[in-house]
């Protein structure tokens, strides 16, 4: 019996490297290339999900990037998509896309990353969802995230640390490190972030794909709190420009609950950004004036950003006056988390982290004058802002102003002899671009001596993703980087680090 379930076993190994075969091919397709085989019916939502399932299974366990799996709703979701013809299935035509922890989806455990919700389940998704699920989406997993998304490190009381897959001992930054790792380890093709202070922009840098922090209202979402809270926003993430263009155009359009939301541009995304022509000057700042940088990430940058060059762009060293962009963004933070959280404050504070504790306080102490004049300085530094992109046609600098850090670390504490006042100073870099109301994103440009990848911060004038999405797709080529993910988790040796 023993031989015969050996010979059987034997006969079906051709048939298991067939699979994984298969699977691997599937994994490292772009999601452009896999939306297009759904279309055609070479594969259905169904044998997706059975992909990713087993993909989850190998790898998960060593970066924790997906902690909430919901597969029975998501083929109860690809099976209803199914019945309709293939061309009337949505932009997305049954494609799997995974959702922050921080936004609801009707039916699966959503926590925030908080003790307080640890058993939270949704009865009604957010509009962000909504619209995801009717352009095609199947909701498949809940990505990891800080929590409330507070800081630039995944990790929270409920689900642990989520690991970076170039070194499992380092960061996958955050707060949309979750969706990052999956991205980059082939546990998703397109991912569902959000930024605030770099959220989507951090761990698309740390995690070698692409990170795209919209327009305020490109991408219409529920309402929470205060109905025009802007200093966040929701967004696509990628391992590559054309896949996030086509996420962007899948979330983009307006909706009536989201008195901010823009209408959806008659022509897509992806397809406008193919006919584009590239920037004619751009504008590379190693620090923007306002923060230190780490110098290997500073020269990694530059250099990439130099090779604009090469397709016939003027490329120089300036960038727009935001000297008020610290002073600025810790009181508007401090306010939108007083709104949002103060109430847990006062009913929950045992179970909050001390970081979301501080910055509630921090809130709660605000002055009116003290608002006045963070929003003065907010109004002074766009009108620069938008000056600066009179003459540039894109901004670049690191999206991150660090390599990736030890897991361990909660914050970057201090870099080139700085030494930050608080766990969010180091993310300047990023959170000046928020404040200007700019588009941007984060597209890997290199890696470090020890093998790390470093993102570089493109960014637009208000509303002018396009404009971005072409530039970014046009370095992409220059720079030959596209395809370096996904990868297996690996830890590096410590001489190494």
């Amino acid at each position: 019996m023993l031989y015969s379930i050996g010979r059987l076993l034997s006969r079906n190994e051709p048939y298991r490297e067939a699979k994984l075969a298969s699977d691997q091919a599937l994994i490292r397709a772009s999601a452009c290339a896999v939306v297009d085989k759904l279309n055609s019916g070479e594969v259905t939502p169904l044998d997706l999900l059975d992909v990713l399932e087993r993909r989850i299974e190998e790898v998960d366990e060593k970066v924790n990037a997906l902690p909430t799996l919901c597969f029975d709703r998501a083929r109860s979701h690809a099976k209803a998509l199914m019945k309709k013809p293939a061309g009337n299935r949505g932009l997305l035509a049954g494609m799997p896309v995974p959702i922050k922890d921080l936004t609801d989806v009707e039916g699966v455990l959503t926590t925030q990353g908080s003790p307080i919700y640890k058993n939270r389940i949704p009865t009604r998704s957010d509009v962000l969802v909504q619209h995801l699920e009717t352009n095609g989406a199947v909701i498949y997993a809940k990505s990891n995230t800080p929590e409330f998304g507070a800081g630039a490190n995944t990790f929270n009381e409920v689900f642990g640390a989520t690991r970076n897959p170039w070194d499992t001992s380092r960061s996958a930054a955050g707060s949309s490190g979750g969706a990052a790792v999956a991205l980059a380890t082939g546990m998703a093709w397109l991912a569902h972030g959000s930024d605030m202070g770099g959220s989507l922009r951090n761990p698309a840098s740390f995690c070698g794909i692409v990170g795209m922090r919209p327009s305020i209202g490109r991408v219409a979402h529920t309402p929470v709190a205060k109905i025009d809270r802007n200093l966040g926003v929701q967004g696509p993430m990628a391992r590559n420009v054309e896949d996030l263009a086509l996420l962007l155009d899948a979330m983009s359009g307006e909706h009536p609950a989201d008195p901010l939301s823009l209408p959806a541009l008659p022509v897509s995304f992806r397809s406008a950004m193919r006919s584009a022509s590239g920037p004619k000057r751009v504008a590379y700042s190693p620090d923007l004036g306002i923060t230190p940088v780490d110098g290997e990430v500073a020269a990694i940058t530059r250099k990439a950003a130099a090779r604009f060059a090469e397709a016939g762009a003027i490329v120089e060293e300036a960038h727009p006056d935001l000297r008020e962009a610290h002073e600025c963004f810790h009181v508007l933070r401090a306010f939108d988390f007083a709104i949002s959280k103060a109430a847990l404050l006062r009913s929950k504070r045992d179970l909050l982290k001390p970081e979301v504790i501080w910055n509630i306080e921090e809130g709660l102490k605000l002055s009116v004058e003290q608002l006045e004049r963070a929003e003065a300085q907010r109004i002074a530094m766009t009108v620069r802002t938008l000056e600066f992109f009179k003459t540039y046609d894109l901004l670049l600098s690191p999206a991150t102003i660090v390599p990736p850090f030890p897991v361990e670390n909660r914050y970057v504490a201090e870099c080139a002899g700085k030494k930050f006042d608080n766990y969010v100073e180091w993310l300047g870099i990023v959170y000046a671009i928020t404040l200007v109301c700019c588009p941007a994103l984060s597209l890997p440009c290199g890696f470090t001596v020890s093998g790390l990848p470093v993102g570089l911060q493109m960014v637009a004038a208000p509303r002018a993703e396009l404009q971005l999405l072409a530039g970014a797709k046009l370095l992409e080529d220059v720079l030959g980087l596209r395809g370096t993910t996904p990868v297996d988790p690996k830890q590096l040796p410590k001489s190494a680090n």
